[in-house]
């Protein structure tokens, strides 16, 4: 099991105005551990110039931490080579370099395969791209209890499926998708599989190779790494055979008046200077989340899904949005309660010191689905206890009474 000083690891609880904190939105992005604001403090302070320019001792002392988080980045993702880690701001971007790239060569007639349980950054590109070359998205549908109705498959992917686009977990439902079985049914008919696994970075091991996977991305704030960094994978193929995404330095290999052309990869991909000490941090968070072990982790977490699960389904009035079992389930939590804006949920927490997140959590299309506009959502990391849910559940029951 995960040790007891894990909590001790991350200083914003250290803060007196935090006494106390239940921080239960971690869907939405994570506390940072010592190790990544040390790694981070370290560059500035330390040894930051510019990266893959300078031919002097800051710069070369800046590349080199620079290029050891994209080695660290390849192992924590099981990637083949180096190369096929590209360095983006946020999963986000790396999604949208994706759909904007890839869908020049799609036409009238060919589909793209989503789901409906999708992340408005895997969502929104493709329907975008989808507008603007012609090319159809369709989503799998949800069986009732949030799981992808895996027995409608063959009726979504087909023939004209050229991309498939999922999310490894809800970030509203909590479910856990059914990868293994649905990558390689795409991969016999010769679609793309991109994987958006912001939400599963932080919860479960990836492993790009086994998966099969033509891209995955994710994002560094929800790993317990630094905002305004996020990594794209890639199969060295498929980004070798893409266009650029943007243009300017460090992407180039030559230029004249007239024409350019690219650098190799992964530089052609990361045009300008990078987002150095947060990549530098990223690196430094992957590194903390592997030194824990992932079968001590994923236990810790499994044992807070299935204390949490039954407590929550218990309140009376509450309505649980994903699946009621803990099974191929992380720990994220969205839920209404009968008579009580998920707002004003949030914000009689609030002065109990317990954090969670209202709205619709990016996935508009969702709500909409199960005909509500917003919901409250609790969300779970390693440093969260069964306390944390004990203190959740009172104070549901608190606004309960206030707006009864």
């Amino acid at each position: 099991m995960l040790s007891d000083n894990i909590r001790r690891q991350f200083p914003v609880f250290a803060e007196p105005v935090n006494k106390n904190l239940a921080f239960l939105d971690n869907a939405a992005s994570t506390q940072k551990p010592a190790a990544v604001l040390e790694a981070i403090d370290r560059c500035y302070r330390t040894s930051y110039a510019n990266v893959h320019r300078g031919i002097y001792r800051l710069s070369e002392a800046a590349t080199t931490a620079y290029e050891n988080a994209r080695v660290i980045t390849a192992r924590f993702l099981q990637a083949r080579q180096l190369e096929e880690i590209i360095f983006t701001r946020n999963a986000t971007e790396a999604l949208n370099l994706v759909a904007q790239t890839y869908s020049q060569r799609l036409k009238p007639g060919d589909e793209v395969l989503l789901s409906q349980l999708e992340h408005h950054a895997n969502l929104v590109p493709w329907q975008q791209m989808g507008k603007r070359y012609g090319f159809t998205v369709r989503f799998l549908p949800l069986t009732p209890d949030g799981r992808l109705d895996l027995d409608k498959l063959d009726e979504y992917l087909t023939t004209k499926t050229k991309v498939v686009a999922l999310s490894a977990m809800s970030n509203v439902l909590g479910t856990v998708t059914e990868l293994k079985v649905i990558i390689p049914r795409a991969r016999a008919l010769g679609a793309l599989v991109v994987v958006d696994a912001a939400q599963m970075a932080s919860h479960r091991p990836l492993d790009v190779q086994t998966l099969d996977c033509d891209f995955l991305a994710f994002s560094g704030h929800k790993v317990f790494g630094p905002s305004g960094v996020g990594v794209l994978y890639g199969k060295r193929a498929r980004l070798e055979d893409l266009p650029p995404f943007q243009y300017g330095g460090s992407m180039i290999n030559e230029v004249q008046w007239d024409d350019s052309t690219w650098a190799d990869i992964p530089a052609k991909f990361e045009a300008g200077t990078p987002a150095i000490a947060e990549v530098i941090g990223l690196g430094a968070a992957l590194e903390f989340v592997m030194s824990l072990g992932w079968q001590d982790y994923m236990t810790y977490e499994d044992e807070l899904t299935r204390y949490a699960l039954p407590k929550l389904l218990a309140v009376t009035g509450l309505h649980l949005l994903g699946p009621s079992t803990p099974q191929n389930r992380g720990p994220v939590f969205a839920f209404t309660i009968a008579g009580v804006h998920p707002h004003d949920l949030s914000s009689v927490l609030d002065d109990l010191n317990i954090a969670v997140r209202s709205g619709h959590h990016c996935a508009q299309p969702l709500h909409r689905l199960y005909n509500i506009s917003a919901t409250t959502r609790a969300s779970a990391t390693i440093y969260n206890s069964k306390e944390d849910f004990d203190r959740l559940i009172e104070g549901i029951e608190k606004a309960k009474r206030l707006f009864s």
